[in-house]
Order: C-alpha cells, then structure tokens, then sequence
C-alpha cells in the first residue's frame, strides 16, 4: 500500500507540471478559441531567460518575477503581431501559423543559447518528509504549491476584478463585450500575455527536474494537451484535475503495467486524447456545443 501511495504522490507532483502547461493552453483557447501548439515553445524560451538571469548573478525569485514581467509583454506582443492579422482566417491557417511560431522559437532558442543541456537553479529545498514510509520530496511540495496558487490567483483575477470581469466577457462573446465598450482586441492581448506568464512557470518547473535545451518542453506539451482535452478546453479548472490525473494515470501505469514500464509511458496520454475525443468530446468540464438549427 506505501508502494502505491508513493507512486500516487509521485504522479501528482508530474501532473501539477501538466497542468500548469495546460492551463495555459486552456486560457488561450477560451479567449480566441486557439490551440496553441507553441505554447510549450513560448514556455521554454521564458525559462532559458529565467536561466539567463540568473547566471548573470540575479536572485532566483527577482530572476523569476522578471521573466514573468517579460513572458507577459512577449505574450501581448506575440498575439498583436502574429495572430492580430490572421484573425477571422481559416482554422488551418491559424493552425500552421502556431505551428511556424514553434518552430521559430525553438531555432532561435538554439541559436541563441545552443543545444547543449545546461543545468537548471531548483528553488525548492533538497530533502523530503517522511511519514509513514511515505516520501514526499519539498520539490514535489513545491510544485503543488505553487499550482495551487497560480490557480487561487487566477481565481480571483476572473471573479473579483473588473479585468477579469472583461476578460470572462470577450470569452463568452466578444460581439456582445465590443458594444458595451470592452475593449476586446486588448483583452486578447491581456489573455496572451497571462497565458504565456503561465507557461513560463511550467517551464520553470520543468526544467530542475528534467533539464534545460531547447526541446526540454516537447513531450510535456503531449500531456498538458491530454490534461486539456480529458478536462475539457473551456475548463481553467478542467485543465487543473485533468492534469493531476494524466499525471497520476502516466505514474500508475509505469509502475504497475508491465508491457508499459518506462518506454511507453508516453502512450498513456495518447490514449487518453483517443478516448476522449471517442466517448466525450468536450470534456469532463466541458461544456458541449449546441446548435440551434
């Protein structure tokens, strides 16, 4: 039963990082109904200027509060100078347009700071608890933690503020938002901005317990999809629980799935994607869509 345990807290920690990263993604796709294939790409460029900061001698918090600042006017000005003018196009126009923009971060990521795998600051304390036979690492803790908190933060953001109040407006109708004087083009450069701040703290994240390169974010994009699509793409809160359970789904099926172990965890989102899209499209969250002929 400890074993089991172990592997639960394991998975959950995994899929606070998905999470995170999907909440992203979700965020962007409520305010411009885009899914955002560079998110993962936006997310690792932040933190190799977290990286950047603090090689250059800066305190990790002060390193992190300013990549945030600069995630956030990168995100505005990603949405302003390379979506703006597809707006309105077809779907698969916006998709390939993401898709360059993948591309072109994760090269000018090599360019400027090369391939080469370079370690990564963890803020939080080496160590665990111990309780029980059960070992729970302050990384983990941590990554928890701070999940939770985004989500608290964001929270507040969209139900106590006038910002936020905007910002819910645009996502349910931006016609409607437009004619009574929200300013709608900038309250979707305000839900790229806060998307990719998001991101860069998954990538953050990430990175201590992985590594730092430019295609460190490549497979956590899968599972923060899976987390999106099981908890449904309109859902902040749907993107949350259906990370920590792709998280703890990956976990348990390497542990405990013989044929799976460490090579095929991959898989597990995978199938999920599949299965969702087959049995509940919009999601466990999600609201579904209803036409009115």
């Amino acid at each position: 039963m400890t074993g089991f345990l172990q592997q639960l807290v394991q998975g959950l920690g995994a899929g606070a990082i998905y999470a995170s990263l999907a909440l992203a993604l979700v965020l962007i796709y409520q305010f411009t109904g885009i899914v955002n294939f560079a998110q993962g790409e936006l997310a690792m460029f932040s933190t190799y200027l977290a990286w950047q900061f603090t090689a250059a001698g800066m305190p990790f918090w002060l390193a992190l509060a300013l990549t945030l600042a600069v995630s956030f006017a990168g995100g505005m000005l990603i949405e302003r100078l390379v979506i703006r003018p597809v707006e309105g196009a077809p779907e698969l126009t916006v998709v390939i347009v993401t898709v360059g923009l993948f591309i072109f971060v994760n090269a000018a990521a090599g360019w400027i700071w090369t391939f080469l795998i370079k370690d990564f600051p963890n803020p939080f304390p080496g160590g665990a608890l111990e309780a029980g036979g059960l070992r729970v690492s302050y990384s983990t803790l941590g990554v928890l933690v701070v999940v939770g908190l985004v989500m608290g933060l964001l929270y507040l953001l969209f139900q106590h503020t006038r910002i936020g109040l905007g910002m819910r407006a645009v996502a349910t109708n931006p016609d409607s938002a437009r004619l009574v004087g929200i300013r709608v083009g900038w309250t979707l450069a305000l839900g790229w901005g806060l998307a990719a701040t998001v991101g860069a703290v998954s990538g953050v994240l990430v990175a201590p317990l992985l590594f730092l390169e430019p295609n460190m974010m490549g497979g956590v994009l899968i599972y923060a999809f899976a987390a999106a699509t099981l908890g449904g793409f309109d859902s902040p809160v749907g993107a949350v629980v259906g990370g920590l359970i792709v998280g703890v789904a990956e976990t348990l099926a390497g542990a405990y799935v013989g044929f799976i172990g460490s090579d095929l965890k991959v898989g597990v989102p995978l199938v999920i994607i599949l299965g969702v899209l087959l049995l509940r499209p919009q999601g466990l969250f999600g609201r579904a869509a209803v036409e009115r002929a």
